[in-house]
């Protein structure tokens, strides 16, 4: 989980933005012009931002400028922008930008962007407990996710799917099951699953909805045409 700002004067985008960075468990904060973008960057740097260039008052080339000359440029910066020239990504990225997106910004190519950015930047240091626990009671108290997968519920109810119901039911029971799983294997990610079950996220929305399968952090996710953000 990271912590992504999100700078469009566009609220449109932002909402977008905002609702695909949730899908994949980001904290997201928003700003809707670069005086919003200060304040924010003020209260706490974020592990990332995602920056558009062409804003009213000050456009997002001349607060990377900003941020550039008072060395406040220590995290990740992704430019964004519908009309800006190979001349403009040129420069962002020689003023200190990470990437640069075109809009509309295809699904996967931002979240390439954002994984790319996340590992190469700066992260912040954790604050350190007033009592560390030691590393053995840690590793008690917090399994690992794949463990607590391995152990989930889904797999003893597949394991007990009985033959003598109709294939329908059989179906919607094993399936009901699988994505049961890979949602608690995958944090809920639409766009992992989807990915894993080898279906469109708008089908895959459709099947969870139809089976009746609860999607925790995306309850309000399933809105289709949600490829492109633009």
């Amino acid at each position: 989980m990271a912590t992504i700002l999100v700078v469009d004067d566009e609220i449109g985008i932002r909402e977008l933005l905002t609702e695909i960075l949730h899908d994949e468990g980001h904290i997201v904060e928003i700003a809707a012009n670069a005086r919003e973008a200060r304040d924010c960057r003020l209260r706490g740097a974020p592990d990332l931002v995602l920056l558009d260039i062409w804003m009213p008052d000050t456009d997002g080339m001349t607060l990377l400028k900003e941020w550039a000359s008072q060395g406040q440029l220590t995290i990740p910066v992704i430019m964004m922008s519908g009309h800006a020239t190979i001349n403009t990504a040129v420069e962002a990225t020689k003023i200190g930008a990470l990437d640069f997106l075109e809009k509309p910004i295809a699904l996967q190519k931002l979240l390439r962007a954002i994984e790319k950015g996340l590992a190469q930047g700066m992260r912040r240091p954790e604050a350190p407990s007033a009592c560390p626990k030691p590393v053995s009671e840690v590793q008690r108290q917090a399994p690992s996710s794949e463990d607590a997968a391995e152990a989930d519920s889904p797999i003893v109810r597949m394991q007990h799917i009985s033959f003598d119901i109709p294939l329908r039911d059989a179906r919607d029971a094993f399936e009901r099951a699988y994505f049961e799983y890979h949602l608690a294997r995958q944090n809920g990610s639409m766009t992992r699953i989807a990915e894993k079950a080898g279906l469109e996220r708008t089908h895959l929305y459709r099947k969870l909805k139809h089976l009746r399968v609860g999607i925790h952090k995306n309850k309000n996710d399933d809105k289709p045409g949600r490829n492109r953000a633009e």
